[in-house]
C-alpha cells in the first residue's frame, strides 16, 4: 500500500459526512468515522466489508514511515502516538495499538484554525486565568473531552495580549500557534526531547515565563512542574480525571506517602486553577461542553492541605464560590438546559448529584410554566376518617 492509497482512503473517510471527529480502522469492521460522538460505517470504491488484520497493520506501517522510535515504542508498549498530516487538507494524531496481536488505528482529526475563549463560548473564569503570572492550572478530562482544544484558546488570548516567551510540549503538536504578540518554540514528544520530564528539565533553562506541558504522566513530571511553577513559572498541563477532587489525588497517588504532607503543602502553594471538562450531546446534533472550574483561596488551600472533610470538599468550595468564576458540573449542565442545549435525559445523565440537576431543571420548569411530575389528579380525602 502507497502513501497515495492511504491518502486516497483517509479523504474519502473524512468527505463522508460532516463534523467528524475520528477516523477508526479496526480489524473486523468497516472503515468508521466518529460524527457527533457516534461511529458511523463509511463505504469507499472498491467496497471494504471487514478490515482484514493484514491490512490495518500495513496501514500502519505506512502511518509510521519505518520510523525506528516508533517501531520499538509499537512493539515494546502496545501502541504508540505520532502525527500525520493529509497534504494541506488535515492533520491527525494517531494512536496505533495492538489488541490480541492485531493492530487498530485511531485518527484524531486536528483543528487547523487556532480556537479562541469567544469562539469557544468557554466561561469567563478562563479570561481570569490569563491574567495569572505564575502557578499550575490543569485542565483535565476524558480522552476526547476537548482539554487540548481549552488550552490552545487559552495560549491564543496569551499570543495576543502577552510579550513573553512560550514553550510547548507535546505529543504529538496539534495546533501550530503563529508568531503574534508572543514567542511561540513548539517542541513534540520524541522528535524533540525523549519524554516529558527532560523536556521540562531543558524547558526551564530555555527562559520561558509560560510552559504547556502534554500530560503529566508521571512522579518526576509533576515534581519538575512543582518546580517551575514555585520558581515563577505558569505550567500548564493536562490529566485524565473527571474533577478538582480526583485530580489532587491522581498527583498525590504518585508520591509515596512519607512525601504526602511535603507535596500537598507545594500543591496548595502552586496551583492555581483545575478545570475539569466533558463533552455532552447538544440538541440539533454536535456536542458541547461542560465544565467544572476550581479556582484557589484559602478554603481550597486548607482542603489540598488537610484532605477533604465534612463541609469542606472541593464540590462544596466550588458551589460557595460561583461569585469568584467557579462553577460545578451541575450548576453548568443546568444552565446548558435552561439554555435549551441538551435534553433533560442528556443533563441527568451526565449530572454528579443528579437530585441536585433534579431540583434545577424543575425551577426551570416551573418558571416556564411546565409540569414537574407526572403524577395527576392529587386531592384530599374527604372521607377519611381519623
Amino acid at each position: 500500500m502507497q502513501k497515495q492509497e492511504i491518502d486516497h482512503i483517509l479523504t474519502k473517510m473524512l468527505e463522508y459526512q460532516h463534523n467528524i471527529s475520528d477516523l477508526n480502522l479496526t480489524p473486523g469492521k468497516p472503515l468508521q468515522v466518529e460524527s457527533s460522538g457516534e461511529l458511523v460505517p463509511v463505504s469507499i470504491e472498491p467496497e471494504i466489508k471487514e478490515l482484514t488484520p493484514f491490512q490495518t497493520e500495513i496501514f500502519a506501517l505506512n502511518l509510521i514511515k519505518q520510523d525506528r522510535r516508533l517501531t520499538e515504542i509499537l512493539l515494546r508498549d502496545g501502541s504508540c502516538d505520532l502525527s500525520y498530516a493529509l497534504g494541506d487538507k488535515a492533520r491527525f494524531r494517531v494512536n496505533i495499538f495492538s489488541r490480541s496481536g492485531k493492530y487498530s488505528i485511531v485518527l484524531r482529526k486536528l483543528e487547523t484554525q487556532i480556537p479562541t475563549i469567544q469562539g469557544l463560548n468557554l466561561p469567563g473564569a478562563f479570561n481570569k486565568m490569563t491574567q495569572e503570572k505564575n502557578g499550575i492550572i490543569f485542565v483535565t478530562g476524558a480522552t476526547g473531552s476537548g482539554k487540548t482544544t481549552s488550552l490552545a484558546a487559552f495560549l491564543d488570548a496569551m499570543n495576543e495580549t502577552k510579550s513573553v516567551h512560550v514553550i510547548t510540549l507535546e505529543d504529538p503538536i496539534e495546533f501550530q500557534h503563529p508568531q503574534k504578540k508572543a514567542t511561540f518554540n513548539q517542541r513534540e514528544l520524541g522528535q524533540d526531547f525523549d519524554t516529558f520530564a527532560s523536556g521540562l528539565r531543558a524547558a526551564l533553562r530555555q527562559a520561558p515565563k509560560i510552559v504547556l506541558v502534554g500530560e503529566m504522566r508521571d512522579r518526576e513530571t509533576v515534581e519538575i512542574g512543582l518546580a517551575a511553577a514555585e520558581t515563577g513559572h505558569l505550567v500548564l498541563s493536562t490529566l485524565h480525571t473527571v474533577d478538582a477532587g480526583q485530580t489532587i489525588n491522581r498527583i498525590l497517588g504518585m508520591f509515596p506517602n512519607n512525601e504526602e504532607n511535603q507535596i500537598r503543602i507545594r500543591l496548595s502553594d502552586t496551583v492555581r486553577w483545575i478545570v475539569c471538562q466533558r463533552l455532552l450531546p447538544k440538541i440539533g446534533g454536535g456536542r458541547v461542553a461542560a465544565f467544572e472550574i476550581l479556582g484557589t483561596n484559602l478554603r481550597v488551600k486548607d482542603s489540598i492541605l488537610n484532605g477533604e472533610s465534612e463541609g469542606k470538599t472541593f464540590y462544596e468550595i466550588i458551589r460557595d464560590g460561583e461569585a469568584f468564576g467557579m462553577t460545578t458540573f451541575d450548576g453548568y449542565i443546568i444552565k446548558l438546559y435552561e439554555q435549551g442545549l441538551i435534553t433533560e435525559e442528556t443533563a441527568m445523565a451526565y449530572a454528579s448529584r443528579k437530585a441536585i440537576v433534579g431540583r434545577g431543571m424543575d425551577t426551570i420548569k416551573s418558571r416556564r410554566g411546565q409540569k414537574t411530575t407526572d403524577i395527576d389528579s392529587l386531592e384530599l380525602d374527604h372521607n377519611y376518617e381519623g
